[in-house]
């Protein structure tokens, strides 16, 4: 892995000449990104290089774009951006009409044994010091939420799972997770202390995230994208970036060759 270090108080700019390298795929339909997972989507204060929507604005010399779904800062993988409204349409409806499949890769902590269908209510927790986690209720604000959590390797502390969210419902993967007792690896909201987070936010990466944390973002990553039109399925795919193929090869090893 290079030097290159985006976790510090400010994350850095993209660079235009490292972007090509994160397309998956482009038509004049649509532009597929694999996103690092540093990096926000949506367009921030600091100039239109320091989001994913400003870089493919400045990629594609476009004013209007259309962001299929976005990710959070710290999930790497597929992002997909529709060059037409008409397109953008076609896509979201799918998504609205649960038309599409979007299947993650999560490094947990511990070991996960089983596939595990979690069927629990999510709603946004009222008190605590980080505003914007949820977390499982029961309560009449919870909105029904269900993932599916399937064990691909375990080893040591830690297990590479698959999950599918067949809601779609804010932080889902990460809650649920959080729920069953397996955090996702660097989760700095839902992992071993929420005030790592405000830490962060405040300080960048620090020696007490260093000492908590084994990763210096959360290890979830949207490999796959299914949409089912009435004319097929369009797939998308986007292979493991290079922080999580490095620390799943450190922690695997050569059995987690094949999930790069």
């Amino acid at each position: 892995m290079s030097d290159f270090n985006p976790f510090g108080a400010v994350a850095p700019l993209v660079d235009l000449s490292v972007f090509s390298n994160w397309i998956l795929f482009e038509d004049e339909d649509v532009l597929v990104v694999n996103k690092p997972g540093w990096l926000v989507c949506h367009p921030s204060k600091d100039g239109p290089l320091s989001s994913l929507v400003g870089a493919v604005r400045e990629y594609l010399k476009l004013d209007k774009l259309h962001l299929v779904a976005r990710l959070d800062r710290e999930t790497s993988g597929l992002v997909i951006f529709a060059k037409r409204p008409a397109v953008a349409r076609k896509f979201q409806m799918a998504i609205q009409e649960r038309r599409v499949r979007k299947v993650y890769l999560a490094i947990l902590n511990g070991v996960l044994g089983e596939r595990i269908v979690v069927n629990e209510g999510i709603a946004h927790r009222p008190n605590g010091l980080v505003k914007i986690k949820n977390h499982v209720s029961n309560d009449r604000t919870a909105k029904n939420a269900e993932t599916i959590f399937e064990p691909l390797l375990s080893k040591g502390q830690f297990s590479l799972v698959r999950v599918t969210p067949i809601t779609g419902r804010k932080h889902q993967i990460r809650v649920h997770a959080e729920w069953l007792g397996h955090s996702v690896v660097g989760d700095k909201i839902y992992g071993p202390d929420e005030s790592l987070y405000i830490e962060f936010i405040e300080e960048g990466w620090t020696d007490r995230l260093e000492e908590a944390l084994p990763l210096k973002r959360q290890a979830l990553h949207c490999s796959e994208y299914h949409f089912d039109f009435p004319s097929g399925t369009i797939s998308f795919v986007a292979p493991l970036v290079e922080d999580l193929a490095l620390f799943g090869s450190e922690e695997f090893g050569k059995e987690f060759e094949s999930f790069i």
